[in-house]
């Protein structure tokens, strides 16, 4: 028998209550019961606009190909998570099958979250974290990792709820990021990161055997403007004692010198091999064309590094070069307040995701996750609350990538290259360095060498920037919205909405029950050998009659109705013993209670076509 008993957790006030949005539109939130149906409700997500563009033909076959199956969705992300599990059209695509989440909600530094005493404040924040995290856990891919970004805020108290969420020893690490240059001299200290914590439901260690290492380009460069990129040069040589007759040839370089294999060695290729090598341009001759033959390599996933959970601005940038992004992008429009840089969510993109896989942000924003996703590849969902930043900001950014009008942020890569050729086992940032250090030298009395010596120098080491283009343009993605509530409150009796009539109150009984919305004459849908109807109107003996008619044998019917005679139901549950009968909206709402009693809010999701 167990000595101790009970966990380690945070508490809050109102812990056990969920969080409604009641503000049209902008932050403004309530406690309520799980089973209000303010937040039980499955909300419809209606289609605004497709937007899609075909990739340039001249784009490169070597960059990922651009996704079309992408969703931008304008509304609440606790309706929009709970459509993307629930409704089946999007459950087919989402449920268990998104591989990165990447969440960077209001940071609650008082501009979100105003009007509360400072311990509703919090816990208003916290239950938000939490509501959004159980519902996110059903949609995630095996392998899949979530990454929440926050300042110093909430960070200590946001890994107490992650770790109750999804498992302390789901826990991998926390990144920092250098956000800030800069330096506040009001502050006692001034703030310079941020903090990105990651969890991996699968664990850390195994977490590590997918997820994707940084690419090592440090000994990598491009002095000839290879089409394949950086590239390092190896020994072309093997041992002797190994190699076959054929290995042992004398090459002959551009210069014309001639070269057998190292003393005790043999060449790795034997002449034929090598002279297809040279043709596909995968030799390097060093020494000006006069050296012995080196193999170029190309970066692999086997060259990569370990990432640090350091990550400087000068790698990722800052949240100055953020908003210059978003600036760039929208000159006539106030800058929007808290971007993210381009290359740190490449960053997350890279480790944690590869070409195709699905990446969920569930705060927009500016639509930076969104944005960086689209051009490496990845296929990708995306929400806003606030309609304002979609029109102006996140919609519009999405649709200038789609159509190649996007030249910032990571659409072009910038390197160092040499402008000649540089000695042997010199790297361009080598040289970089070398001429920075010779620059402060030739300032001073310490560098003794005579001008023409010190011109020659600057000349065998001088290197460019260079810029490479790694987006055209191309894909596509649908905009769609929350759709209103199907019902509403008059004089304190929940009724139906006006638009949830005829076939939209289908719909949106399809999605509360789980049943893909399939019409059928007068059914709405079907799970295995139950059919669903959806009545909007009186249901009576005939109407009984009339739908047991269209069945099939062994087939059983689930009626909802929004007026039912009394005999209806025995009517029905005569002819058919295993169907039932319900009303139309007090049934709805009971089932809510029903799930409740069940479960904890959000922790679970239903079996499709589980109506309870």
């Amino acid at each position: 028998m167990a000595k101790h008993s009970g966990r380690l957790e945070l508490t809050w006030a109102d812990k056990d209550k969920t969080l409604l949005s009641t503000g049209d539109g902008h932050y403004d939130y309530t406690f309520v019961d799980p089973s209000d149906r303010r937040v039980a409700e499955v909300r419809l997500l209606e289609e605004v606009e497709r937007v899609e563009a075909e990739a340039p033909a001249d784009r490169g076959v070597e960059l990922p190909a651009p996704t079309f199956d992408n969703l931008l969705v304008t509304g609440d992300a606790m309706h929009v998570l709970d459509s993307l599990a629930k409704i089946p059209e999007y459950a087919d695509q989402y449920l268990g099958n998104v591989n990165l989440v990447y969440v960077d909600p209001p940071f609650n530094t008082g501009q979100a979250f105003t009007n509360y005493e400072d311990s509703i404040e919090h816990s208003i924040w916290l239950t938000m974290l939490r509501d959004r995290l159980r519902q996110i856990k059903p949609l995630l891919a095996r392998d899949a990792s979530v990454w929440v970004h926050l300042d110093d805020v909430e960070v200590h108290r946001c890994r107490a709820v992650m770790d109750e969420e999804l498992g302390p020893g789901a826990y991998v690490t926390t990144v920092l990021w250098h956000k800030r240059n800069s330096r506040d001299n009001r502050a006692a200290f001034s703030d310079s990161q941020d903090y990105l914590l990651v969890y991996a439901p699968i664990g850390p260690q195994r977490w590590k055997t997918t997820r994707n290492l940084m690419p090592d380009l440090g000994e990598f460069a491009n002095p000839d403007n290879d089409p394949n990129g950086p590239w390092r040069s190896v020994p072309m040589s093997a041992q002797a004692g190994r190699a076959t007759a054929s290995q042992f040839w004398t090459v002959t370089t551009p210069t014309g010198a001639r070269h057998d294999p190292p003393k005790g060695r043999a060449w790795t290729y034997t002449e034929a091999r090598f002279n297809e090598l040279v043709a596909a341009g995968l030799i390097y001759w060093p020494r000006r064309g006069n050296g012995k033959p080196r193999l170029k390599r190309y970066p692999s996933p086997d060259d990569g590094l370990v990432p640090f959970t350091l990550w400087p601005s000068t790698e990722v940038g800052t949240t100055d070069s953020a908003k210059k992004e978003v600036m760039a992008l929208f000159p006539e429009t106030e800058a929007f307040d808290t971007p993210k840089p381009e290359r740190l969510l490449e960053r997350v993109i890279h480790i944690a995701t590869r070409p195709g896989d699905i990446v969920l942000d569930c705060f927009a924003g500016s639509g930076t996750t969104a944005a960086v996703a689209h051009k490496m590849g990845r296929r990708w969902v995306t929400s806003e609350l606030l309609p304002g930043n979609v029109d102006k900001f996140t919609k519009p950014r999405l649709a200038k990538i789609i159509h190649g009008e996007d030249l910032g942020g990571v659409t072009t890569a910038t390197e160092r290259v040499a402008v000649d050729e540089l000695p042997d086992g010199v790297t361009p940032k080598d040289a970089q360095d070398f001429n920075r250090v010779l620059a402060k030298l030739a300032k001073t009395d310490d560098l003794e060498l005579d001008p023409a010596t010190l011109k020659a120098l600057r000349d065998a080491t001088r290197t460019r920037e260079q810029a490479t283009i790694r987006w055209f343009g191309g894909g596509g993605f649908r905009h769609v919205q929350v759709a209103p509530s199907m019902f509403e409150e008059v004089d304190g009796m929940v009724m139906l909405a006006d638009w949830a009539t005829n076939g939209d109150l289908a719909r949106a009984m399809c999605a509360q029950l789980g049943v893909r919305h399939e019409p059928d004459g007068i059914f709405a849908g079907r799970h295995g050998r139950r059919r669903l109807a959806v009545i909007d109107g009186m249901v009576g003996a005939g109407t009984v009659d009339a739908i047991v008619d269209e069945l099939l044998d062994q087939e059983n019917v689930e009626v909802w109705a929004t007026q039912v005679e009394d005999d209806a139901a025995d009517r029905l549950s005569r002819a058919r013993p295993a169907s039932r009968l319900k009303r139309i909206p007090d049934a709805v709402l009971d089932t809510y209670r029903r799930r409740k009693a069940s479960r904890s809010p959000f922790g679970g999701q239903p079996r499709q076509g589980d109506h309870a």
